[in-house]
């Protein structure tokens, strides 16, 4: 399955809110099983870590500004709630 494919159905799932399974092949072009692999994936440590490689270019280039920016609990996370 191209990259592509799999993260327009990652893509569907975040915007729809729709569980992996529902997603519909007809529309994405891949099941939502095969996209939730994919991202899984490219988010090991192992991996070359395809979804850091923008940032890191813009980070290169000067333009990432990280003032405003949000932390998920999936991948940090927050013990005892974090800093208060």
């Amino acid at each position: 399955m191209p990259d592509r494919v799999a993260l327009a159905g990652i893509i569907y799932v975040l915007r729809k809110g729709v569980a992996w399974r529902d997603v519909p092949v007809q529309v994405v072009g891949c099941s939502g099983i095969t996209s939730w692999r994919r991202l899984r994936d490219w988010t090991e440590p192992e991996s070359g870590r395809p979804c850091t490689m923008p940032l890191t270019g813009l980070h290169a280039a000067d333009a990432l500004d990280m003032d405003d920016c949000a932390v998920d609990g999936s991948y940090v996370r927050a013990l005892k709630r974090g800093i208060t």
